[in-house]
């Protein structure tokens, strides 16, 4: 059976990793923490664990476009 390429999209996921996350906004994991840690991406704890809603980071880039354009 072949394995889909690494950075294939599971349109079922709820939650991402922050993992996930960043490589969905092509960013390393740090970024991805200190975008979390300022609030610019959503995230929650579930338990001890962080994960990142599906749709958080088409929201982050959403926002960052419509920033740019009214600048």
């Amino acid at each position: 059976m072949d394995t889909p390429p690494v950075d294939a999209f599971d349109n079922t996921l709820v939650l991402l990793t922050v993992e996930e996350a960043a490589r969905r906004l092509r960013i390393g994991r740090t970024k991805c923490f200190a975008l979390i840690r300022t609030g610019e991406l959503e995230s929650i704890d579930v338990g001890r664990l962080r994960r990142v809603p599906a749709d958080a980071p088409a929201e982050y880039v959403a926002r960052r476009r419509a920033a740019q354009r009214a600048a």
